[in-house]
Parts: C-alpha cells; sequence; structure tokens
C-alpha cells in the first residue's frame, strides 16, 4: 500500500541510526548498577557513548548524535555521582520531557502548534501554508495529541524515579523513546494526512503556486 511506503520513508528520515546510540548507554548503566554497583555502571555507560562514537567514525556515519549520546550521559554521570543515587541518572530525560511539555503546551495556547514548526524546520514549507485556515486544525489536533502523550510519559517517569528502580527507569524510557514515538509518529502521519483531506486545503504545491480551488490537497507528507 502507497500509504505503508511513505511512513516507511518518513520513519527512515527521522529514526535513521540514532536511536541505538540513545537506548544503549543508560540500559548498560541500569544492567550494571542493578548487578555490581554504581561506579562501575557509570565508567561502563561512558565508555559505551565513547565505543558509539569511535564505531561511527571508523564507519563514516553520521556521529553527530553520539556526540549527544555522550553528552547526555556525561551530564546525567555527574548528577549521578553528586546525589549518589543512581536514580538521577534518568533526570535529564524527565528534564526534558518536562520542557517539551511546556514547549507544546504553550504552542497550543498560542495557536501556533508545534506539529507545524516541526515540520516547517525537517521539510522547509512555507510557514504561511501552515496558518491557514483550512490547513492548521490539523496540527494544533496533533499537537495536542503530542502533549497527552509527552504527559503520559512525565507521570511515568516521575512515578518510577520516585520508586528508586533504575532498572525498571531504563526500561520505561526505551520503551517510552523511541518505540513508542515511531507509534506516535505513525498515527500523527495517518490522522494528518486524513485531517487535512477533510479540511479541504491546498496541498503544499499547490499554495507555492498559487493555484485557484478547487485542489487536490496534501497528498503525501504532513
Amino acid at each position: 500500500m502507497k500509504i505503508i511506503k511513505d511512513i516507511k520513508a518518513e520513519l527512515k528520515n527521522i529514526v535513521l541510526s540514532r536511536t541505538f546510540d540513545t537506548i544503549l548507554p543508560p540500559l548498560i548503566f541500569a544492567l550494571v548498577n542493578n548487578f555490581f554497583n554504581l561506579n562501575y555502571a557509570l565508567i561502563l555507560a561512558i565508555f559505551t557513548a565513547l565505543a558509539l562514537i569511535l564505531k561511527r567514525f571508523i564507519k563514516k556515519e553520521n556521529w553527530k548524535y553520539s556526540w549527544g549520546g555522550l553528552f547526555i550521559v556525561l551530564f546525567a554521570s555527574a548528577l549521578t555521582l553528586l546525589t549518589d543515587n543512581a536514580s538521577s541518572y534518568f533526570l535529564p530525560a524527565i528534564f526534558s520531557s518536562s520542557i517539551l511539555l511546556i514547549i507544546t503546551l504553550t504552542s497550543i495556547i498560542l495557536g501556533k502548534p508545534i506539529a507545524a514548526w516541526a515540520s516547517h524546520i525537517s521539510r522547509s514549507w512555507p510557514l504561511a501554508w501552515f496558518w491557514r485556515k483550512d490547513i492548521k486544525p490539523a496540527y494544533q489536533e496533533v499537537s495536542i495529541f503530542w502533549a497527552i502523550f509527552i504527559a503520559l510519559r512525565l507521570i511515568i517517569q516521575i512515578i518510577l524515579f520516585q520508586s528508586a528502580s533504575p532498572l525498571f527507569l531504563a526500561w520505561a524510557n526505551i520503551l517510552l523513546g523511541w518505540p513508542f514515538t515511531i507509534t506516535i509518529l505513525i498515527i500523527s502521519y495517518i490522522y494528518g494526512l486524513w485531517r487535512l483531506k477533510n479540511l479541504g486545503g491546498p496541498g503544499v504545491e499547490e499554495f507555492k503556486n498559487d493555484k485557484n480551488p478547487p485542489w487536490e490537497g496534501q497528498k503525501k507528507g504532513f
């Protein structure tokens, strides 16, 4: 089916190889800390992040996400050492979820939905197209959907953090990270295209070419 091929293409552009670099270090930390001690867990997590950078460099792959992963590992490790609490390793994830929720809710309240900004930045589509009355509701509704997901993830992270269970928190962060995010993106893509069709607005190319109605609407990409 065409929709399946489109979704695969979208996910390939979004995910690439960055998933592995972001989930492996915290998983190593949680597993090692569960069976050994905090210091070993921190050392191996940092070593894992460095090894991933080296691997990307040798294979001449995109390694900027590995550097981002290393920064997060170092920051989380510093928090863990300062608090002497293994669960503190996952505070950056809780903090990022909180900030993202605030940004998403603010964009919805201001009527400039974050889903539209994300699409504009990644696709370079005209910003004016997103703010049309026959286009924006689709992105507003998807942004509300994102806000619900982010809030749910944050609640689960806080509950597990308070339970002081690093291993459970690690698995929750992994499952509520890329796997759940990919599911959200697929649903957003399918719903977004369906909603744009019902709104009856022009497609991006039709908008660029200043085409008069009736429009065919957006056929691919959201």
